[in-house]
């Protein structure tokens, strides 16, 4: 889709990099397990509280001859766990700007000078556009909604759903997010302080009365989201989000790394700088032993020479 003339394109060349796969193992039709597609299915800048990103997502597909879904994607759904489709900010700005607005009564305007300074680039009027997401979000289920949920559950004969839990840098409370995996669609979302199992179950009741088949549902390792799919989906097997599952591995190594790094820094802080290669190359020229004949100024009475 060709996108309105007057929208920036923005890019961050530092950037960190999130490269994130479909965290299904195996094709929900035939178990067979599911293969790199070698494609990604979306790729883009994020800004969020804390810095920009680089987004990409990774499909993959089943490949078994006999299953009637070979070939198709399965998408990461992961992504937008960091922000909505077709949308260059985190879910986390949102909550920042619907805490703002809402609880510290906040106008856009000042919201815009805020972000500003923590480096988010963003105009008062895309402000305004973020906190109706937010409160979309908020307010759960639509028609839009309701048509992607209908034809994923058509498709796959089921939804699988998912809950993140986010906290943006001077935020108040969590914002969880309930989406749905297979489609890809956020479905809804509601802030609590660090809720309870049973908060979350009495938010997620309704959905809980919508006509689909639970394949599996799928969050990360918090207890109280992990009881709450428990009880409102008991059936459906459950399984915990790989990024996060990997990023707690990591914390213990990246722990030890920053460590070393500051070792390093103080120890060999003081050495000289390794000479850049033009240097190298102008010292060595440098040391060569001159060639040229004396300098005619040197000639002269007393020099001792001859005409």
């Amino acid at each position: 889709m060709k996108r309105p003339r007057h929208r920036p394109q923005r890019s961050y060349p530092d950037a960190e990099r999130v490269i994130l796969e479909c965290e299904l193992e195996a094709c929900v039709h035939c178990g067979r397990p599911l293969v790199p597609s070698g494609t990604w299915h979306m790729r883009k800048y994020v800004q969020t509280m804390k810095g920009p990103l680089f987004v990409a997502g990774k499909s993959k597909i089943c490949d078994g001859p006999d299953c009637i879904h070979e070939g198709h994607h399965y998408h990461a759904s992961q992504v937008w766990q960091i922000s909505l489709p077709q949308s260059t900010y985190g879910l986390d700005v949102l909550a920042y700007i619907g805490w703002q607005h809402e609880q510290e009564h906040k106008q856009f305007a000042e919201i815009q000078g805020m972000l500003h300074q923590r480096q988010i680039e963003v105009s008062e009027r895309h402000v305004g556009r973020l906190y109706r997401q937010f409160l979309s979000l908020l307010g759960g289920m639509n028609e839009r909604v309701r048509n992607r949920l209908d034809r994923a559950a058509e498709e796959h004969g089921g939804v699988i759903w998912g809950i993140d839990a986010l906290q943006p840098e001077g935020h108040g409370t969590l914002l969880y997010v309930l989406y749905e995996v297979l489609s890809g669609t956020a479905v809804a979302g509601i802030q609590l302080n660090h809720a309870t199992a049973d908060e979350l179950v009495e938010w997620l009741t309704p959905y809980q009365e919508l006509p689909y088949a639970v394949l599996a549902t799928l969050s990360d390792g918090e207890q109280a989201i992990i009881a709450a799919l428990q009880r409102c989906w008991s059936a459906a097997p459950r399984q915990r989000c790989q990024e996060h599952y990997l990023g707690n591995l990591a914390e213990p190594v990246l722990e030890e790394d920053r460590k070393v790094q500051e070792w390093m820094r103080n120890k060999l802080g003081g050495l000289p700088a390794v000479p850049a290669e033009s240097e190298t190359a102008t010292g060595a020229e440098d040391s060569k032993p001159s060639t040229a004949p004396p300098l005619l100024s040197r000639v002269g009475p007393g020099s001792g020479m001859q005409d």
